[in-house]
C-alpha cells in the first residue's frame, strides 16, 4: 500500500479503539446507570445517528470543496471538545446534547477517508476500502476489549479513554495528512461518463443498492442496542458482551487472508458478493432466536462477522467506482451516512419491538428486512444497463 494510505489506515484504526470504548455500552450506559428505558436510548441513539448522518453528507461536500485534510481536522477538533466535555457532563439531559456533537464531528471525517483512500490508490480497488475497513476494526477488537474492562470499574474513565485517543488522532491528521496528495476522479471500470444523464443514473443506482445497505445497518447496529441490553438481563457479564466485539474485530483481521482469496472469486460481481453476505446475516439472526447463553450469542457473532466482511468494504467500492469525477466525497456521504442511517432507525425499532412485544418479534422483523435488502441489491443495477442500451442504441442510429 502507498505511505498515504498507511497514515489513513492508523488514523481510522486510533479513532475506532477511541469510539469503540464507548459506542458498545452506550445502552447499556443508559439504561442502567441513567435509568431510562430501551425506548428513550434507542431515541437517545437515534438522535446521535442522524446528528453523524448530517454530518456525513456535510463531509462528503466539504472533502469535494475544501479537501481532506481540512475537513478531517474540523471534524475531529468538534468531536474532541464534546467528548472531553463527556468527562465532566454526563448526566442526564448533558449526555444527550453532547452525545449528538460527538456524532456530528465525527460523522464529518469519515467521508473524507474513504474518499482520500479511495483517490491516493486507484489502481488497488477494493483494496483501499478493505484496508480502511480492516483498520475499523482492529480499533474496535482492541477499544471493545479494553472498553468492558474499563467500564466495570468506571464510565467516566470510558469518556476520558475516548477523548485522549481521539486528541492522538488529530496529532496524526495534522502532522501526517497535509502532505496526503490524492487525484480526484473516478475510474469508473463499469461504464465510462457520458453525460448528466449517465451521472443521475449512477445515483440513482447508489441510492437504491444503499436502500439494502441502510436495511443491513439496521439489523446489524441490534448489537449495540437492544441485543447488549438483552445479554445483561440473561445474566451475561458485561466483560463477556464485550468480548463479542474483540471476536468480531479479531476474526475480520485474522480472516483477511482467507477473506481475499473467497473475494477473488467475486471480483467482476460485487453484488453476488453483497446478496451472499446478506444470506449471511439471515444465518445469524436465526441463531440468536434461540440463544440464552454466552455460546450462542458467540455463535451468531461469528456468524455475522462473515457476512459483514463480504458487504461492508463492497459497498463503498462501488460508490467509488460510480461517482463522477469530482464527486467523490459525496458518494462516499452517501454511503457513510446509509450506514449511519442504518444506526439511527436500528436502536428505535428495535427498543420499541422489544418493549412491546420481545426479543423473537424483533428477530423475525430483521429477518424480512434482510430478505427486502437482497431484493433491492439485485435491482440496484438495472437503471445502468438500461442506459447503456439506451446509449449503444443512439450510438448505432447516429452511425
Amino acid at each position: 500500500m502507498p505511505r498515504a494510505l498507511w497514515l489513513l489506515v492508523i488514523g481510522m484504526a486510533v479513532n475506532a479503539t477511541g469510539s469503540s470504548f464507548l459506542w458498545p455500552l452506550n445502552t447499556i450506559y443508559i439504561h442502567e446507570h441513567l435509568g431510562k428505558s430501551l425506548t428513550v436510548a434507542g431515541f437517545v441513539l437515534m438522535l446521535n445517528s442522524a446528528a453523524t448522518v448530517v454530518g456525513n453528507l456535510i463531509g462528503g461536500y466539504l472533502f469535494d470543496k475544501i479537501g481532506g485534510y481540512k475537513s478531517i481536522l474540523l471534524g475531529i477538533g468538534i468531536t474532541i471538545m464534546a467528548l472531553f466535555g463527556l468527562t465532566i457532563w454526563n448526566g442526564w439531559p448533558h449526555y444527550i446534547i453532547l452525545l449528538v456533537i460527538v456524532g456530528f464531528g465525527s460523522g464529518i471525517v469519515f467521508p473524507s477517508i474513504f474518499a482520500m483512500a479511495g483517490s491516493v490508490w486507484k489502481e488497488g480497488g477494493r483494496k483501499a476500502f478493505n484496508a480502511i475497513y480492516v483498520a475499523q476494526n482492529v480499533g474496535v477488537a482492541i477499544g471493545s476489549a479494553l472498553g468492558g474492562i474499563v467500564a466495570s470499574y468506571s464510565f467516566l474513565h470510558i469518556f476520558l479513554a475516548n477523548a485522549l485517543l481521539y486528541s492522538v488522532f488529530l496529532l496524526i491528521a495534522l502532522f501526517g495528512y497535509r502532505g496526503i496528495h490524492y487525484v480526484s476522479g473516478s475510474h469508473t471500470t463499469v461504464l465510462q461518463e457520458s453525460g448528466a444523464v449517465r451521472n443521475r443514473a449512477k445515483l440513482n443506482a447508489l441510492f437504491i443498492l444503499c436502500v439494502g445497505y441502510l436495511l443491513c445497518w439496521v439489523g446489524y447496529s441490534q448489537w449495540s442496542a437492544t441485543i447488549s441490553a438483552y445479554t445483561v438481563e440473561l445474566g451475561i457479564p458485561l466483560s463477556q458482551y464485550s468480548l463479542l466485539w474483540t471476536v468480531n474485530g479479531a476474526l475480520i483481521v485474522l480472516g483477511q487472508p482467507i477473506m481475499n482469496k473467497v473475494v477473488k472469486v467475486f471480483e467482476k460481481n460485487l453484488k453476488l458478493q453483497i446478496q451472499i453476505g446478506m444470506v449471511i446475516f439471515i444465518g445469524s439472526f436465526v441463531v440468536l432466536t434461540g440463544a440464552h447463553q454466552f455460546s450462542g450469542f458467540l455463535t451468531a457473532m461469528i456468524i455475522l462477522t462473515v457476512g459483514e466482511m463480504l458487504i461492508w468494504p463492497a459497498v463503498p467500492t462501488i460508490a467509488d467506482s460510480l461517482a463522477p469525477k469530482g464527486r467523490e466525497g459525496f458518494y462516499q456521504g452517501i454511503v457513510n451516512s446509509t450506514a449511519t442511517g442504518g444506526r439511527m432507525i436500528g436502536p428505535v425499532l428495535g427498543g420499541v419491538l422489544v418493549d412491546t412485544h420481545g426479543m423473537p418479534v424483533l428477530f423475525m422483523v430483521l429477518m424480512v428486512l434482510i430478505v427486502v435488502a437482497i431484493l433491492t441489491t439485485a435491482v440496484y443495477d438495472r437503471i445502468l444497463k438500461k442506459q447503456t442500451r439506451l446509449q449503444d442504441l443512439a450510438t448505432d442510429i447516429a452511425n
